[in-house]
């Protein structure tokens, strides 16, 4: 069922964006597309909810050669949901490292530790989990248990955006757009063609307009608004990011069963928000005292 009952996500209403024919030219064109220059992915090679819940939490602000590393690697050693149950979690934040963003790793761990034992097949209970949110819930859902869900990241709201309204979409809308062409027997293959659509031709900064199968499908092409992009979101550089030195304070308690004093830590690191920091891993549960020490979780 769809969760958002404003959205055509079913045929419903009458769409909002798009017209048959319209749905049918992008659908065909891009599947098209997809079968010729889709990427061979591993975790598109199964439809086990949790191998699949693992890459899609993994996928989650990091590129996928990266995942192409850690993804194999992690299942190796924790190949079941109640193999990851099983573990600590300073086992499960060592197999993570590299992959960055370790809550993620936390939240996935805490899941297996508390849910029945098996993934959810439903978006709503997929979405209950510890740092799913929407977006992932639909995607596993849709990789996993072949639910024609619609759901949209930033890259499919910016090719869906470009091509139905002229420019990136919202979130919501593009989920909208989404629910509206998504075919319902083939609602996988067209997410995965969405995502490599944006990943290596419809580009954020420098769309590939002379190589899109769609560009006579595309308002922004009409446009000629493809090519402006929107003011980039300030970040903090990540080499003098709090986020390194997490990382790094990990990775240095990694080797260790007993841990390192925060003295030590600072030495290892080399960083003055070495015991600060710790204060906040303490707090996210990413790490843990013994005595004098600091450790990975037992």
């Amino acid at each position: 069922m769809c969760a958002l009952s404003t959205f055509n996500c079913y045929g419903l209403w009458p769409p909002l964006y798009t017209d048959p024919t319209r749905r049918r030219r992008i659908r065909e064109g891009l599947l098209r597309w997809y079968a010729r220059d889709g990427r061979e992915l591993p975790w598109r090679r199964t439809r086990d909810p949790y191998a699949v819940l693992v890459s899609e939490i993994m996928l989650q602000q990091t590129q996928v050669s990266r995942v192409l590393e850690a993804y194999p690697r992690f299942l190796q050693r924790f190949p079941t949901l109640a193999a990851l149950a099983r573990a600590s979690l300073g086992d499960v934040l060592r197999a993570w490292s590299g992959l960055g963003y370790n809550r993620r790793a936390r939240d996935l761990w805490r899941t297996a530790r508390s849910g029945p034992g098996v993934v959810p097949s439903t978006r709503p209970g997929l979405d209950a989990l510890p740092g799913i949110g929407r977006y992932t819930a639909g995607a596993v859902a849709c990789f996993a248990f072949d639910l024609a869900e619609p759901f949209a990241d930033t890259n499919v709201g910016r090719v869906l955006g470009r091509l139905v309204l002229g420019h990136p979409a919202s979130a919501n809308v593009a989920e909208a757009i989404d629910g509206e062409l998504l075919p319902r027997r083939r609602a996988a293959r067209w997410h995965h063609a969405l995502m490599d659509f944006g990943a290596t031709v419809c580009l954020a900064r420098a769309p590939r307009c002379d190589r899109c199968p769609l560009a006579r499908s595309c308002v922004a092409n009409a446009r000629g608004t493809a090519t402006v992009a929107a003011a980039p979101k300030r970040q903090a550089a990540f080499a003098t990011s709090d986020r390194r030195v997490r990382g790094a304070i990990l990775r240095a308690l990694a080797p260790s069963q007993d841990g390192l004093t925060v003295g030590a830590l600072g030495a290892a690191v080399g960083d003055g928000r070495v015991s600060r920091l710790v204060g906040d891993l303490l707090a996210d549960g990413l790490v843990e005292r013994g005595g004098r020490r600091v450790r990975l979780p037992r």
